[in-house]
């Protein structure tokens, strides 16, 4: 199963880790660590030019995604019931 993450950014369920609302990155220390970690090793990807709403981690790399973290948690769940 896939999961359409923003833009023409599409991922495989079974790589999805996480998601997070954005504000995740201002509002703690792990969190900017390891967007910091990411970034050195450049496993980023921006999707589009709209303002990033969600984090989403998969096994390989940090996704910032211009949709918002209910909705992409809502398509993740909807494949977890079919």
């Amino acid at each position: 199963m896939f999961i359409h993450v923003g833009g023409e950014k599409i991922i495989r369920a079974a790589e999805l880790v996480a998601i997070f609302d954005i504000s995740i990155e201002n509002h703690s220390k792990i969190s900017k660590q390891f967007i910091a970690h990411m970034a050195k090793e450049k496993k980023v990807e921006v999707i589009g030019e709209e303002e990033s709403k969600s984090l989403v981690v998969t096994v390989g790399k940090l996704i910032y995604s211009p949709i918002s973290s209910s909705t992409l948690k809502k398509r993740a769940n909807q494949l977890m019931v079919n």
